[in-house]
């Protein structure tokens, strides 16, 4: 690769912002709805508000009950940034 192609792959900064701003406002806009508020609280009570690690379970069960949590918490930060836009 020459230096001219890893000049022309330089991007800019601001439409990842606005990509990330957009997708904020569209989690804001389907999870306020009505049906989308029933589907975020059954998410929370499926996936965060259960126990992380259960006696008896293999330990990596640990690892991907926390990757379920971080999906959820993702989409209520993302719902709190679109809010303070």
């Amino acid at each position: 690769m020459s230096w001219d192609e890893l000049e022309a792959i330089t991007t800019d900064i601001r439409p990842v912002e606005q990509q990330r701003e957009d997708l904020a406002r569209l989690c804001l806009r389907v999870f306020t709805s009505e049906d989308g508020q029933k589907l975020l609280k059954w998410l929370r009570l499926m996936y965060v508000e259960v126990p992380v690690a259960v006696p008896g379970t293999d330990p990596s069960h640990a690892f991907f009950a926390e990757g379920q949590r971080t999906v959820v918490r993702d989409i209520e930060a993302r719902i709190q940034q679109a809010r303070n836009l």
